[in-house]
């Protein structure tokens, strides 16, 4: 999938501009919810465990094979505002450089809904396909208390996925998805850039194919890094003081 950049700010990193292809589906679609900066952890992910059921949250879905476009348009046609990430690549084509757009995490989509809206969109099964569209991803680092032997689904908070949009609306083609095996060293201080596009975003200095990064992990496994940063780019920051930098 292609897709030039002429976007606005915060929609140009979502799939607002791709029409969908396999939806069979047509609605206007949904602007991003914007998030109110409230304190987070290291990690975004949070339990939806002790969350009123009609409270909005951030929920991670998961997305089968396939079919991100798809959910997408399935999400913003019951009014519920999402978000899909997408990775910026500078090709060349016929001698011209341009920039190209692809999900950054096609197998995942958040959704900023209620949690009993949520279930009601993963019970959605395709009459001619058996697979569900969205599925819940679980928080497996804690369990339910009516349920010990099984996980809750996982939320992110606002302050959280506000500096993962912030990140992901980014166009530069050298903000990549990573894993832990990626960083060549442990993560080491949590740090706020202070200078560059890439000024606001917190999270965790690495080293990166030979480069220093900052690394935003939305929730285990999940991670995204910036380009490169310099040290005089970077202020180190104690978590309890994220709140503050965000406000």
């Amino acid at each position: 999938m292609e897709e030039t950049t002429n976007l606005s700010p915060k929609a140009d990193a979502s799939l607002y501009n791709g029409q969908p292809t396999d939806a069979g589906l047509s609605c206007p679609s949904a602007r991003l919810t914007s998030c109110m900066p409230s304190i987070s952890k290291n990690k975004g992910g949070v339990s939806v465990e002790n969350v009123p059921l009609e409270s909005k949250r951030w929920f991670v879905l998961r997305v089968s094979y396939g079919r991100i476009i798809k959910a997408k348009t399935y999400v913003e046609c019951k009014g519920i505002d999402c978000y899909v990430p997408l990775r910026y690549k500078q090709i060349t084509k016929q001698g011209k450089k341009r920039i190209v757009t692809e999900p950054l995490l096609p197998s995942f989509i958040f959704v900023h809904t209620s949690c009993s809206q949520v279930e009601a969109l993963c019970r959605n099964v395709n009459a001619s396909d058996s697979r569900a569209l969205l599925s819940f991803y679980y928080d497996h680092t804690s369990f339910r208390a009516d349920a010990p032997d099984k996980n809750p689904p996982l939320t992110i908070s606002d302050s959280a996925m506000d500096n993962f949009i912030r990140l992901t609306s980014i166009k530069n083609p050298h903000v990549i998805p990573v894993t832990s095996e990626n960083i060549k060293y442990k993560l080491g201080d949590e740090v706020v850039i202070t200078k560059g596009e890439f000024m606001g975003i917190h999270g965790r200095v690495a080293r990166i194919a030979g480069q220093q990064r900052v690394v935003v992990e939305l929730f285990d496994g999940c991670l995204v890094a910036t380009a490169y940063v310099p040290k005089e780019a970077m202020k180190k920051i104690m978590i309890k003081d994220i709140e503050n930098i965000l406000l």
